[in-house]
């Protein structure tokens, strides 16, 4: 028989190596260590009454009475949490400001119940929900208490100190301009504010201002100020939207890399049967003779490289065509905040935008395709093939960008990007030979539409 004698302060992670060790369930883990041998408790002599039922024992009964097991338990607490816990929702972590954006629990016993946490930066982060700390006189705090109870934690550790806050004379936020407005860059549009960062800097904001739904995130806002607060760490701004513009240039964003990868020949391609006259489109691009290829970065948040089967776009599809829009929104108006340069994200807003909100739908598809043009350059004479995977996203951008100027009138304008559409991918996968022959004819958009 082997004796181990460790320290209180030791404790915690012989737990964390039994988990892991013997794959049981933290809660059974907790208990059975508090039970053995081996962590002695104080037992109250008999003649102590033991004390009166509390509050979150109840509360652990009524989440719990029809479950049988951590699982099932585990699955009650979710639920409730689900049912009963606002988030989006303020909270700490360590003393940390952060965003709860969700509870979940994935069926493993041994982490529990996770939170997905937005940090002040932006990213987002999936952290144990008994790490959660809400403010004091939240109606969620409970229920968090009543799981780490269940979970054998203290129900109410005691809330490490929050880093010390700025000084107001310390504060970074920018002057306004000359026009007395401060100018913001949107990340992304939420339920009842815009996510910016101001434009000279990578400081984040959250603003709250009438009618902001239709802003696209990459757009640049002109803010007239009224009013400057923090609130749980985070900084908040109210004002009017006097302009706004679309100016990638100004964004400060890394360019998406450009892997070549070879050289592409028309002599190799197929332009037609033998003897078949060549279509006019085709005759410049071929005689332009060969041409480097390209495949551009693609820029996917909140992919799981272990997963190949994760993908972010596909689920707000699924969304979308389970009826879920503001889901699938929400989700795309995520990846931009976390990184502008998604153009598949902003492709998919301009997706969901095009039947009933054309002119939204062109800001959304403007903005991928000018950040896509940020690699390119203005003599770029490569080719981008849809082929390769990567490239599609700056593909639908241009192609959604094009359709939308027909459908407004703008016949020349849709003319040229299906002309470089064509340019840029000759084997022509999006039909864009079809289109330019429709703005050339001068066929509405109506008419093609219902043809």
């Amino acid at each position: 028989m082997i004796h181990l004698r460790f320290s209180e302060s030791g404790f915690g992670d012989l737990l964390r190596g039994a988990a892991v060790l013997f794959g049981s369930s933290q809660r059974q883990l907790a208990q059975a260590l508090r039970e053995s041998d081996v962590v002695k408790r104080r037992m109250p002599p008999k003649s102590v009454a033991r004390p009166k039922r509390g509050a979150l024992e109840d509360l652990i009964e009524q989440i719990t009475v029809d479950a049988y097991g951590d699982a099932e338990q585990l699955w009650a607490f979710r639920q409730v949490f689900e049912d009963d816990l606002t988030v989006p929702s303020a909270a700490t972590i360590a003393g940390t400001p952060i965003t709860v954006v969700k509870f979940d629990f994935d069926g493993n016993e041994r982490c529990g119940l996770t939170a997905k946490c937005r940090l002040q930066d932006g990213s987002h982060q999936t952290i144990s929900a008994a790490d959660v700390q809400l403010p004091a006189g939240d109606p969620g705090e409970r229920y968090l208490a009543a799981y780490r109870k269940w979970m054998g934690l203290p129900p109410h550790p005691e809330p490490k100190p929050a880093a010390p806050a700025r000084k107001r004379s310390e504060a970074v936020s920018p002057a306004p301009n000359q026009g007395g407005a401060v100018d913001l860059v949107v990340l992304s549009v939420q339920k009842l504010a815009v996510r910016c960062r101001y434009l000279v800097n990578d400081e984040r904001i959250t603003l709250r201002a009438k009618r902001f739904w239709d802003l696209a995130p990459g757009e640049i806002v002109s803010v007239s100020l009224n009013k400057q607060w923090t609130y749980a760490g985070n900084p908040y701004l109210s004002g009017e939207i006097e302009s706004r513009r679309i100016d990638t240039g100004a964004l400060s964003l890394s360019p998406l890399g450009l892997e070549k990868c070879g050289m592409w020949d028309p002599a190799e391609e197929y332009w037609g049967e033998e003897g078949e006259s060549i279509d006019e489109w085709a005759k410049p691009i071929i005689a332009r003779g060969p041409r480097p290829q390209f495949e551009m970065q693609q820029v996917l948040p909140g992919e799981d490289p272990e997963d190949p089967f994760s993908d972010p776009i596909t689920e707000s599809n699924d969304l979308k065509d389970a009826g879920d829009f503001a889901g699938a929104e929400k989700l795309l108006n995520e990846m931009c905040e976390s990184d502008l340069r998604c153009l598949d994200a902003h492709a998919h807003l301009g997706n969901l935008d095009f039947e009933h909100r054309p002119k939204d739908a062109t800001r959304h598809y403007e903005i991928g395709m000018r950040i896509g043009e940020l690699s390119l350059g203005a003599d770029f004479d490569g080719i981008l093939l849809w082929g390769m995977i990567d490239n599609r996203p700056f593909l639908r951008c241009l192609h959604g960008y094009g359709l939308c100027l027909w459908r407004a009138g703008d016949f020349d304008g849709a003319k040229r990007v299906f002309q470089r559409m064509l340019w840029l991918n000759p084997p022509d996968n999006q039909g864009g030979r079809f289109l330019t022959a429709d703005v050339q004819a001068r066929r509405s958009w109506e008419s093609r539409r219902h043809r």
